[in-house]
Order: structure tokens, then sequence, then C-alpha cells
């Protein structure tokens, strides 16, 4: 086993115990001010990537590694839900240029094992970046109409 492949796993684990954490306190920030919905929303992100963090852990102890975390990144605040998603979109593609380097990597060395173990990831994390992307669109185009409607 390479070691950087070994890298890889654990700065992924790293980066998706960080987005559950940062999903978990704003599904909880989002329930104190009220808005229930989106805190459900939150609450299925933090449920997906707590599975992907399984996943890793379950590689790693395949490998024969022990899965350990290096360093969560500290949660991003922001004052409205547009200012989260914001903040979880730059997490996002973290973790999806995460996934891409290390797919790159495996092919390079000729790790198809982990090439597509890291495939499989980088492939669900895109998913979630466009969902956010576009969750944070419709509250901008919904942010619009309501000012265009407050000013006639």
């Amino acid at each position: 086993m390479h070691p950087r492949v070994l890298g890889y796993l654990g700065r992924a684990l790293s980066l998706e115990l960080s987005a559950v954490q940062q999903y978990m306190t704003q599904a909880s920030l989002l329930e104190l001010w009220g808005d229930t919905e989106s805190a459900g929303r939150f609450r299925e992100e933090t449920v997906e990537e707590m599975r992907h963090a399984e996943q890793l852990v379950q590689r790693m102890l395949t490998l024969g590694v022990a899965p350990a975390a290096s360093q969560l990144k500290p949660v991003a605040h922001a004052r409205d839900l547009a200012g989260l998603l914001r903040h979880d979109a730059v997490l996002e593609a973290e973790l999806i240029n995460h996934y891409a380097e290390a797919v790159r990597f495996c092919l390079l060395i000729g790790d198809s094992e982990n090439e597509s173990f890291f495939r499989t990831l980088w492939t669900e994390e895109q998913h979630h970046g466009e969902e956010l992307e576009a969750w944070l669109r419709s509250l901008q185009s919904q942010a619009y109409r309501v000012l265009e409607r407050a000013t006639f």
C-alpha cells in the first residue's frame, strides 16, 4: 500500500467528519431559527457524510490501518441560510477536489481498487455540491422575487 494513499484516506476522514460536525451544527442552528424544513435537510446531509466517514473507516480497517482523523475544520458560521450554504459549498468543493486528486494519484500508480473507492466518493460529493448550489440558487431566486414584490 502506497503511503500517499493512506494519507488521502486519513485526510478524507478528517474532511468528512468536519462536514458531519458542520451540518449537524447547522441543523441545530436552523432549528433554533425556526426553519425546521432546512434543519431536516441538513440532518439528511449529516447522515450522508457520516456514511462516507464510515466507509472510509471500513476501508482503512480492511487495509490494516487504524483510522484517525487528524484535524477537524472549525464549523463555519453565517447569519442566514444562504450564508451557511455558501460555507457548505466551500467544504464540498474541498472534498470534491481531494477525491479528484486521490483518483488521479491512484490512476498514476495503477491502484485500481483504491481508485474505484475514491471515485465513488468523488461522484457522490459532486452530487452533494450540485444539490447545495441548486438550493442556494433557489434561495437567491426566492429572495429576488420577494424583493421584487416588495417594490410594487
